[in-house]
């Protein structure tokens, strides 16, 4: 990922948009941040998502503050942004599946589809991009339908790294 488009994921959780990218989100606020991949096939292409959370906890300064959560079958580093508390996500199971993780998660933090970002690979893109993308179908991608499949929703913010 090139280091603007991880400045690009940056910006857009420092300005604290709403879902709509219309109205700020009020102080105080929760998000969840999923790095959409396969666990135990990082470094691959399709895992990308999770390597984008790697580089963004580095950047928060929580690298070293992963913890295992069978809850919700994921590693998750927790930490402040500002007034809000950003919850990341790596999944521990199969692209297929990661839904199951982020919806036990949004559960488990009580957040709703709005206040999820996925981040995630996309195939028929240049390489090395990062595009955003609000709600709308899955376009293919397995991870992404499992997520909204699991929560019902398809109003997450999905930021695609390619």
């Amino acid at each position: 990922m090139t280091r603007s488009g991880l400045g690009l994921l940056w910006s857009r959780l420092s300005r604290g948009m709403s879902r709509a990218g219309l109205e700020p989100r009020p102080p105080g606020k929760r998000w969840l941040v999923a790095g959409l991949g396969n666990y135990r096939l990082q470094g691959t292409r399709h895992s990308v998502g999770m390597a984008v959370l790697n580089q963004l906890a580095k950047h928060l300064n929580v690298a070293d503050q992963w913890k295992r959560q069978r809850q919700c079958c994921a590693d998750v580093a927790i930490t402040r942004f500002g007034e809000a508390e950003l919850v990341l996500l790596k999944p521990c199971q199969f692209m297929n599946v990661n839904g199951r993780s982020v919806a036990q998660a949004a559960k488990m933090y009580q957040l709703a589809a709005e206040d999820i970002y996925l981040v995630h690979d996309e195939l028929d893109k240049p390489l090395g991009k990062l595009a955003m993308k609000l709600g709308g179908s899955a376009r293919g991608h397995n991870g992404v339908r499992s997520c909204i499949d699991c929560l019902n929703s398809n109003v997450s913010l999905s930021p695609r790294v390619v």
